[in-house]
């Protein structure tokens, strides 16, 4: 091993917004700039970062794939001016001589006719590509509707293994998927590379930054190669991306790894040490489960307002912990000025649910208003008298509260442009514990994805972290430990209604995330009728959460684009 000077090479951890091809472009270009000035010769950004990830159907549009190519060409202009440097960025390119046309007896779009791409840049232009090879179809991806694989000769020519020197070393491309098999990574060690670069957008969900760094720490021993990950941050639609991109050496050990959910410029210095390569950068520690899940929804919420180009959120403020949770989310992602919270009593809002509300809003210095429902509700009621006579109240009476409650912070949000966060939990969305046009009615549900238990575990987490910091509490005690209750009824819980929680979330887990039959968990120790009674209220809730709108996912399996059961459907196990 050879090296006359150490090796650096500068993970481009960055956030792009989906579209944003100028921007973008921008932002890599200044990353790149200051990973140069930082003594990086070489720069690897992340899958797709020059369109952000993932663009979807975007890519089924000629004019976007040209703009690709144009801003291909503008990143590596911008660039021409540092000689000898080099970046390795991921793009969409199209296939030459291919035009997509619509098969006009179908009505369908052909084949696709682009790759999953990464170009090498220097000297102002593109030096060298590849076309990512393992295409995913699982979870949230859906890469076979757009990319060609780069295994497919025929279709994608002058795609092979991209092994290039910089700095003395020679270095070889993967693009995420491809890590995870042994062919990929087996071409370019074949072709020579000393180093594997990992370029990917590989979505957040608990526990993944650790499954992803077993997974390549098996790669690297497996080829004996030092492996470099460079990973996406940000938040597009109900996907987010943590970051945390990290160089192992050959022996699989972790020996840099980037801070989570933040942009960055991770600089990894690569140098011989007793005929291997070692490998020295920053190593920021795994943060702890709740924190991993508090800022994927504090980066969910600050990306989707903040790309979408929303000026605020609101928030119906009840009392109880759900929207306390959302609330002290949306002021860490967006702060408190940019928040608006509104309490809207019924003729059932307990005293202490004013109280608790009011004290919330109070310590998180946001603004906050009281609308009573009440002659709204009167009205209603009054309107429906001599339609309903003779038949008792129920859960009619109580949806039409929550359905005022929308229409109110519906017409808020029309009239003053802020989106309306609903508060719906994953244990809710699951069991349709909620009501449509009512208290799902929003542009951005935030907890989705959040099962009761942990809503639970995260305000407490919250409030511990601000008393470590010298804080008050950021959630009112009571508000965490009072029974949960819609308050839509005298003496309502949810209870009434639905098995505890703690009964509730375990078997959603294993139904719903783990696809486990009834009688395996009924086998795993929870009563029939609780089994019978959870799933069954799962698959008849399917039409509400089509009508839910888009959340955050931080699960391995949430409800919306990796759940694609059938509304109609009479299969019951």
């Amino acid at each position: 091993m050879s090296l006359a000077n150490p090796v650096r090479v500068a993970l481009l951890q960055i956030n792009p917004t989906v579209g944003d091809l100028a921007g973008n472009v921008r932002r890599l270009v200044a990353a790149a700039r200051r990973a140069q000035a930082q003594g990086a010769c070489l720069a690897v950004a992340p899958e797709l970062a020059l369109t952000g990830y993932p663009p979807e159907d975007l890519l089924l549009r000629p004019a976007f794939l040209a703009a690709c190519e144009q801003a291909l060409a503008d990143c590596a202009a911008q660039l021409a001016d540092l000689p000898g440097f080099r970046l390795v960025v991921g793009h969409p390119q199209a296939l030459p001589g291919q035009v997509r046309r619509a098969d006009v007896r179908t009505r369908s779009w052909s084949v696709p006719t682009c790759v999953n791409a990464a170009s090498l840049l220097g000297e102002g232009r593109v030096l060298g590509r590849y076309a990512k090879r393992e295409l995913p179809n699982y979870q949230v991806f859906d890469e076979r509707r757009y990319f060609v694989s780069g295994r497919d000769a025929a279709a994608a020519p002058g795609f092979g293994p991209l092994v290039f020197e910089a700095g003395g070393l020679r270095f070889g491309v993967n693009i995420c998927e491809d890590a995870w098999f042994d062919e990929p990574g087996e071409a370019v060690r074949a072709a020579g590379a000393q180093v594997l670069l990992v370029l990917n957008a590989s979505p957040f969900h608990l526990g993944k930054a650790l499954e992803r760094e077993e997974r390549m720490a098996e790669r690297a021993r497996h080829l004996g190669l030092p492996l470099l990950y460079a990973h996406l941050v940000g938040g597009q639609d109900e996907i987010v991306f943590d970051g945390a991109s990290f160089a192992l050496d050959a022996t699989g050990a972790v020996r840099s790894r980037a801070v989570t959910f933040a942009e960055a410029e991770a600089i990894v210095e690569i140098r011989p040490a007793d005929g291997a390569l070692a490998l020295a950068g920053e190593l920021c520690p795994h943060p702890s489960h709740e924190a991993q899940a508090w800022d994927a929804l504090v980066t969910g919420v600050r990306d989707y307002l903040g790309k979408n180009g929303f000026p605020g959120a609101i928030i119906g403020l009840s009392g109880g912990v759900d929207s306390a949770l959302v609330l002290a989310v949306a002021v860490d992602a967006l702060g408190a000025d940019k928040v608006r919270c509104v309490m809207m009593p019924s003729p059932y809002t307990a005293e202490i649910s004013w109280v608790d509300a009011r004290e919330m809003a109070q310590r998180l210095g946001v603004r906050y208003d009281e609308m009573s429902i009440v002659p709204m509700f009167d009205a209603f009621r009054a309107t429906l008298a001599a339609e309903f006579a003779g038949r008792p109240e129920d859960t009619t009476e109580e949806n039409i509260q929550a359905r005022i409650r929308g229409t109110l912070l519906m017409a808020l949000s029309n009239k003053y442009g802020s989106i309306v966060l609903t508060t719906g939990n994953k244990s809710e969305m699951a069991t349709g514990y909620c009501t449509l046009y009512g208290d799902m009615a929003g542009g951005f549900a935030v907890i989705k994805d959040v099962a009761k238990t942990l809503v639970w575990r995260l305000a407490n987490w919250r409030n511990a972290q601000a008393v470590a910091a010298g804080q008050a509490p950021v959630i009112p005690e009571r508000i965490i430990t009072r029974p949960p209750s819609a308050e839509l009824r005298p003496d309502q819980t949810d209870q009434d209604s639905l098995p505890p929680y703690e009964v509730l979330d375990a078997i959603l887990a294993l139904y719903m995330e783990q696809d486990r039959s009834l009688e395996e968990i009924v086998a795993a120790g929870f009563s029939p009728a609780d089994v019978e009674r959870v799933t069954r209220l799962i698959k008849l809730n399917e039409y509400k959460r089509r009508q839910a709108p888009v959340g955050i996912r931080i699960t391995h399996r949430a409800f919306g684009r990796d759940w694609r059961y059938p509304i109609t459907s009479r299969f019951r196990a």
